[in-house]
């Protein structure tokens, strides 16, 4: 049986607690699904001089949390890999955060748009600072009727760890409305917390960790369903 393999986009440190947890959750993933799961690292350096040779193999891709990375423009060029070239792609916190400006630079034609936390005197900061910091916390999130993740989980509230001091900025989330990018889930204080590409055929970010669940040995449907995506 082929192993399916995953594209990390990230700096690995196995101090942090989502890298730990990451490998384990895509093989409970594979477990689930009766498949084999093989989680390939992809050092944000490695792909600043363009992200295909390195992830041309990999049948998904993940952008994982720990931001900042080493190489934004690696981590870019990775993420426009998976958009454009139609990867199943999950972006988790850090992730969340780096698709989105990608998203805004190369298909909202938002070139300047940056990152509050590397940039804070940008003139496009996409990337803002979360009215309510949720670190190491559990809270509620609430999916939009009808969206994929509300099929997903099968619910229309569930509760997720936070390890998040960043968002979107909602100055900029009016620049979505409308568009394929399309706000999914927002927490208790009503800012956002998960988004899908609705032409693509997997693109999820979420401002959670879905992956902790497998550090209480539990398999996520979020996961299960990214996995699934590339078979």
């Amino acid at each position: 049986m082929r192993s399916i393999r995953i594209g990390l986009i990230g700096d690995h440190d196995p101090a942090v607690t989502a890298h730990r947890a990451i490998p384990r959750a895509l093989e409970l993933a594979g477990a689930a699904l009766g498949t084999a799961v093989t989680a390939v690292w992809c050092g944000t350096e490695t792909l600043a001089g363009g992200a295909g040779a390195a992830l041309a193999d990999c049948d998904g891709i993940w952008c994982v949390p720990a931001s900042p990375y080493r190489s934004e423009a690696g981590v870019l060029s990775g993420i426009r890999y998976a958009r454009e070239g139609r990867r199943p792609f999950l972006g988790t916190c850090g992730g969340f955060q780096h698709a989105l400006l990608e998203y805004a630079r190369n298909a909202l034609g938002i070139r300047g748009a940056a990152h509050s936390e590397t940039d804070p005197g940008a003139a496009e900061p996409v990337i803002t600072p979360l009215a309510c910091e949720l670190v190491e916390q559990n809270g509620a999130v609430r999916f939009e009727p009808g969206s994929r993740l509300a099929a997903l989980y099968g619910a229309a509230e569930v509760v997720e760890t936070y390890h998040c001091r960043y968002g979107l900025s909602p100055a900029y989330e009016r620049r979505l409305a409308g568009g394929p990018l399309r706000v999914v889930a927002r927490d208790g204080a009503g800012e956002v917390r998960a988004l899908e590409l609705i032409d693509h055929p997997f693109f999820v970010l979420t401002l959670y960790q879905p992956e902790r669940a497998a550090l209480e040995g539990r398999a996520h449907p979020l996961i299960n369903a990214f996995v699934a995506a590339t078979r």
